[in-house]
């Protein structure tokens, strides 16, 4: 079965787009992150879950 972590990332009304989608790339590109969900709330608040997939390592001897 696969697992997953996750991580949630809130933006504030006032930041713009731009500065979302780099963060998100960053997150991407280095933590190897993937998106899994995004809500935008009334006051314009963004919720954005990331996911990355656990490795488990099992003995081989």
């Amino acid at each position: 079965m696969v697992e997953y972590e996750f991580r949630e990332l809130t933006f504030g009304r006032d930041t713009g787009r731009a500065e979302v989608r780099q963060a998100l790339t960053e997150h991407a590109e280095y933590g190897s992150w993937e998106l899994f969900r995004v809500r935008v709330f009334w006051g314009g608040v963004r919720k954005v879950v990331l996911r990355r997939r656990i490795i488990r390592v099992r003995r081989t001897a």
